[in-house]
This record gives C-alpha cells, sequence and structure tokens, in this order.
C-alpha cells in the first residue's frame, strides 16, 4: 500500500465517521424541530404527516441542505462505477465542515442551527461529536 492509499483510506474511514456522526445529529434537529414545530403549531398527527413537512414545509427548509449532502455522500460511497478519489473526499469533509462551523453571513444568533443547539441538549451533543470528528482531519 503507497501513502497515498493510506490517505485515501484514511480520509475514507472520516467521511464515514462523520456521515454517521452527521446521520446522528441529523435525527436530533428532525426531532428538536418537530417539537418546535408543535409547540407552534400543534400537534402532528402521523409520521406520514411528519415527513411531507420535512420535505416541504418552509418551517424545515433549514434542514434540507444537511439531507441532501447525507444522501450525496451516500451516492459517492455506494459508487462502483466512479470510485470516490482522495480530493473529493478531502472536499467533502471540507463541505461537512460548512455545515457544522457557525461562519457565514448571518449573524451566528439568528441562525435556526445555532438556535437548535442552544435549546436542546441532544443537538448540542451531536454537534459537538460532529466538530470533534471533522477537527481531526
Amino acid at each position: 500500500m503507497s501513502f497515498s492509499d493510506g490517505s485515501l483510506e484514511f480520509t475514507l474511514q472520516q467521511l464515514k465517521q462523520v456521515r454517521g456522526s452527521f446521520l446522528q445529529l441529523h435525527k436530533a434537529l428532525l426531532e428538536a424541530e418537530k417539537q418546535s414545530y408543535e409547540y407552534t403549531h400543534g400537534r402532528i398527527q402521523s409520521r406520514g404527516e411528519f415527513f411531507q413537512l420535512v420535505i416541504g414545509h418552509e418551517w424545515f427548509d433549514w434542514l434540507r441542505p444537511m439531507s441532501q449532502f447525507i444522501a450525496h455522500i451516500d451516492e459517492r460511497l455506494a459508487s462502483k462505477e466512479e470510485p470516490i478519489a482522495l480530493a473529493e473526499a478531502k472536499d467533502l469533509l471540507d463541505k461537512a465542515r460548512q455545515l457544522v462551523y457557525l461562519t457565514g453571513d448571518i449573524p451566528l444568533e439568528e441562525t435556526n442551527y445555532y438556535q437548535a443547539i442552544q435549546r436542546d441538549p441532544d443537538v448540542a451533543f451531536m454537534h459537538i461529536k460532529a466538530t470533534q470528528l471533522l477537527s481531526r482531519g
């Protein structure tokens, strides 16, 4: 195994760990937003109704980039025809950092993500877990 193979394997392993962490974070975010939505709009009656809200209601819009990112990682890791290369794996890790490191044009306190971290301990814990994994690379 050459050094570049080792780097690819290490990076792919980190990407898989980040993916798992993002799944847990995403689940915690969905539950936190469900509770917040229900507090404002009333009880969601079924899983089907919740699913429809998640994919179509503006309340959940801000979660879609993370959902799409996880799906994209799954597609790339599963591809047999076009295996993921080291540069792409590193790029995906950089994109993951952009999703969880709270930087950007919007003031931190105004982001839905920051507010979810502040009000829900499960989200805060999953956020810390994800950022720790991402700081290793």
